[in-house]
């Protein structure tokens, strides 16, 4: 079922009509700030009445696994990945909508309520279900009592607020919760990256709390001292204590010479030409092509820039390579992350690729080649193994690498390859990368 676009608009058109889209009157406006309060109190109760269907969901399709034979413990596998497309979310994200669904439907009952009334969003009622994760039904009970029960009580309260008052409720009934709890955290302490605006990267440690304060004052003893000699690079505080952090990780003597391999992708009119189409790197997205030719430049200069020439037709697909192994060669699996750009092929998906797939099983006769193939991460891969997922591999008018999927519902979702950067199309100037040439020639 999906709304037509004829109804959205006749609702848009509605709501329009009621607050008069030329009045600019003082009541008008009142109006329309009535109409933003009702369409947040409308999304609220959407998202109620999502947590109740795909509460109903899971439990039809596990049904369903189970009369298929599937043993208990992989009951379930892919529904988390329905939810998340059809919400268009990420695998994560809907494994995550999923269980706080359950919790709401089965112990949150106020909590739930409040959701549907419009007295919290989804994230503050996610909010609550995560503070109380781990304590006994009893105790849940009774704090989704004293915060929802009574409109009331949540009237005014920001998301911080609300944050601190469910978790000392839930340290104040279960201490020992509480402590297993940090236990479980201190387990889950890593590094990850993800991208940032402008050619940047948001590198974050998450470690308990007085290993973090111990790091950034660390940092901050050392920028202070540095400021306070006077530093010669002009660099700021909060400068100083960046490279420092990546001085001292690295054990390298200035920040900017880390010695590190990046897959960096770019076209040849981007490299030599002075093309303005960015840069690409996979899993992290877009660097300005100044910058491209800024990092290979400095590679060069410290004898560490290597090029890998990946050939495009001239419709800008990228060349299938093939071969007959089980199991995707080394070649081909770098082919992939450049295609697919580093990134999960499901739609929504954001993960990193971490496993190589064959779209039609290679069990099924599915060869490994280049248009059988696609990057995904581990939760997408597992869930496609889940009974009732089916995909293949279609021409797409852009010519690029398509797949659809096809969910154990019916439902289509469909799949294409980004883009790759665009090549010269004629004659390449040398003069904007006559020293990145004549570098790369050198190291040859």
């Amino acid at each position: 079922m999906q709304l037509s676009g004829q109804v959205i608009d006749d609702f848009r058109r509605l709501l329009l009509d009621a607050v008069g889209s030329a009045d600019r009157t003082r009541e008008a406006d009142a109006a329309r700030i009535d109409v933003l309060q009702a369409l947040e109190d409308l999304k609220s109760t959407a998202c109620a009445l999502q947590a109740e269907v795909a509460v109903e969901v899971d439990a039809s399709q596990r049904a369903q696994q189970s009369e298929q034979g599937l043993r208990a413990p992989r009951q379930g596998r892919g529904v988390a990945s329905q939810i998340a497309l059809a919400r268009r979310e990420s695998p994560h994200r809907g494994q995550v909508l999923l269980g706080m669904a359950k919790d709401l439907v089965a112990e949150l009952p106020h909590t739930l309520a409040a959701l549907r009334e419009g007295r919290l969003n989804e994230y503050r009622a996610q909010v609550i279900v995560t503070a109380t994760s781990g304590l006994d039904p009893e105790a849940r009970a009774d704090i989704d009592a004293e915060l929802c029960a009574d409109p009331a009580t949540l009237r005014g309260v920001g998301t911080r607020r609300l944050e601190g008052l469910a978790r000392r409720a839930a340290q104040k009934r279960d201490p020992a919760a509480a402590v297993r709890r940090n236990r479980r955290a201190v387990g889950d302490r890593h590094v990850s990256t993800r991208p940032a605006p402008d050619g940047m990267v948001y590198c974050t440690a998450l470690v308990p709390l007085a290993q973090g304060v111990a790091v950034h004052a660390a940092l901050k003893r050392t920028a202070d001292h540095v400021i306070g000699v006077g530093d010669p690079l002009g660099r700021t505080h909060s400068q100083v204590m960046a490279d420092v952090l990546v001085e001292r990780v690295t054990g390298q003597a200035a920040a900017e010479d880390v010695p590190v391999q990046v897959d960096l992708i770019l076209s040849d009119a981007t490299l030599l030409g002075g093309g303005t189409d960015p840069a690409l790197v996979p899993g992290h997205g877009d660097v300005p092509a100044e910058v491209a030719r800024h990092l290979v430049a400095h590679a060069i200069d410290r004898g560490a820039a290597w090029v890998r020439r990946v050939y495009a037709d001239p419709a800008g697909r990228l060349v299938a390579l093939a071969t007959n192994q089980r199991l995707t060669s080394a070649g081909l699996s770098t082919f992939l992350r450049i295609r697919d750009q580093g990134i999960c092929r499901t739609p929504w998906c954001d993960a990193p690729i971490r496993h190589d797939d064959h779209v039609q099983p290679a069990a099924e006769g599915g060869p490994t080649t280049e248009a059988n193939t696609q990057g995904l991460c581990e939760a997408c891969d597992y869930a496609k193994q889940a009974p009732g997922w089916r995909q293949r591999v279609t021409d797409d008018e852009s010519g690029r690498h398509r797949v659809d999927t096809f969910t154990p519902t019916g439902h289509h979702h469909v799949s294409v390859a980004p883009a790759p950067p665009r090549p010269a199309r004629g004659p390449v100037s040398q003069s904007v990368g006559e020293r990145v040439l004549s570098g790369l020639l050198a190291a040859a």
